[in-house]
């Protein structure tokens, strides 16, 4: 499914997400289950799956990672679900290194350190990212993709050590 066609927008990695949010409620009202309480069966399970599409669409184009994987997906780079692995050595010792800091963390100064250095990193890959879609560098898109879902591992981890330093306090 095409979610930039569900929505009305040109399939481009630049999206209005207020916007988005509009169409998005707008969407839901024309589709909600509620219109179709008293319709056939059929219509009522229409209904379901147009609202699952149109919930689905929105998750994956309000955030620009998932964007991004849904408009290189339409452009034939399949990522969801690959074990291809990246062949980057310099981004994969650079992520061993982060990971060995995140095990040393043991005060939420090092948290803040720590979040402050990968909201880097990724915007920085962000910024490569948007100069290759909109260039149409599909694979090295695809890589950066790829970096950009070991950052979010990465953010992810921080989070629970950050939970877990908040717990212990």
């Amino acid at each position: 499914m095409n979610y930039f066609e569900l929505f009305d927008f040109p399939v481009s990695f630049d999206l209005d997400t207020g916007e988005l949010s509009r169409r998005y409620r707008l969407l839901q009202q024309q589709f909600h289950p509620d219109r179709f309480a008293s319709s056939g069966e059929r219509d009522k399970l229409n209904a379901l799956q147009k609202t699952s599409q149109i919930n689905d669409g929105f998750q994956t184009l309000k955030m620009p990672l998932s964007r991004a994987e849904h408009l290189l997906g339409l452009r034939g780079v399949e990522l969801a679900h690959e074990q291809r692995t990246l062949r980057d050595p310099e981004f994969l010792m650079k992520q061993m290194e982060l990971r060995e800091a995140l095990e040393t963390i043991e005060t939420p100064e090092a948290v803040l350190d720590m979040d402050v250095q990968l909201q880097a990193e990724i915007k920085t890959l962000m910024d490569v990212l948007h100069r290759e879609i909109t260039a149409n560098e599909d694979e090295s898109a695809a890589d950066t993709v790829r970096k950009l879902k070991f950052m979010h591992k990465l953010r992810d981890e921080l989070e629970r050590i950050e939970d877990s330093l908040m717990d212990s306090w």
